[in-house]
């Protein structure tokens, strides 16, 4: 289960950080908003994840 979590977190912030990327040059506030809550939520899983192992 542990891998796959973190696998989701790194695709999620992968995918975060492209949109936000993506956002940034169409020049669409939402798309950068929803981009950086994704990233945020993927560090929080990456975190809590790594609470769990140790």
């Amino acid at each position: 289960m542990r891998p796959a979590l973190t696998a989701v977190a790194l695709l999620a912030a992968a995918l975060g950080v492209a949109g936000f990327g993506y956002g940034e040059a169409d020049d669409s506030r939402g798309l950068q908003f929803l981009s950086a809550l994704l990233v945020i939520g993927a560090v929080a899983i990456g975190v809590r994840v790594a609470r769990r192992t140790r």
